[in-house]
């Protein structure tokens, strides 16, 4: 049958990337060599030439169909990408993941165990030969006004939070899923734990009290955290308070370039 898709084109406009969005599969992803199973959305995506009408996205799909019951960390994800550009016969290749990842959290006190569910995104790229990483994570917790604490004769206001961050890396990241999140959530009044007793109530309600904290201390908490990652190039965090007491949130924002 005609290859349409293979058709010269005359335009004299290459496009930086063409593919598939909106993919939505089963992969195991591996993390510090644990594997979970998860439903991801991917976006996989090649660079197109000027001469060429369009890519063959049938062929995305079948390479992210032969990864699905294999584990994927990042150096499989450049894997991934040299496929793509070798049977697409192109100079570069994109993906991203996005998905759910679950994080098991121990109550202080009575020590129960629960699953935190965490947003995460893997995206990696091959430009010429050279591979780039990011890793993001959406990552929840508790925090308490400071103002509020010391204003009031009794108690304090405080918010469900959360601190999103995208690192970027030349190599594969030094950082894993669960390490990065534990990292934000150390720098927060009091970390999230979903199953929790009277007793840990009571911990966690008393331990943010003891720490509290504006947004702004949380951006720049988590800013002094990830310079100390190594290999890290850069970062942007996005940290928003969602107020108990307001009918607007709290957000600060920093983006960084290491070194």
């Amino acid at each position: 049958m005609i290859d349409v898709q293979n058709q010269p084109d005359n335009r004299g406009i290459p496009i930086q990337q063409t593919g598939v969005s909106g993919v939505c599969l089963p992969f195991l992803i591996e993390d510090g060599g644990k594997i979970q199973p998860v439903q991801a959305h991917v976006r996989f995506t090649v660079a197109l030439d000027e001469n060429l009408r369009g890519t063959h996205m049938s062929r995305l799909i079948e390479i992210l169909d032969d990864w699905r019951e294999k584990p994927i960390a990042f150096r499989t994800l450049d894997a991934i990408l040299r496929a793509a550009i070798e049977k697409l016969s192109t100079t570069a290749a994109y993906i991203r993941l996005d998905f759910k990842y679950f994080l098991e959290r121990r109550a202080p006190v009575s020590g129960r165990t629960s699953l935190l569910d965490v947003d995460c995104t893997l995206v990696a790229s091959l430009v010429d030969g050279r591979t780039a990483f990011q890793l993001g994570l959406s990552v929840p917790f508790t925090t308490l006004c400071p103002c509020s604490r010391e204003i009031s004769d009794c108690g304090a206001h405080n918010q469900r939070s959360v601190c999103s961050v995208l690192l970027s890396f030349g190599g594969a990241p030094t950082v894993t899923i669960d390490g990065l999140t534990k990292l934000i959530e150390s720098q927060a009044s009091s970390a999230i734990v979903p199953l929790l007793k009277r007793e840990d109530e009571k911990y966690v309600t008393e331990a943010a009290y003891n720490n509290p904290k504006f947004v702004e201390d949380i951006l720049r908490d988590v800013v002094i955290a990830l310079r100390s990652i190594k290999g890290l190039k850069s970062f942007s965090i996005e940290c928003e308070n969602c107020e108990s007491i307001h009918n607007h949130n709290a957000f600060a924002l920093h983006d960084e370039i290491v070194g």
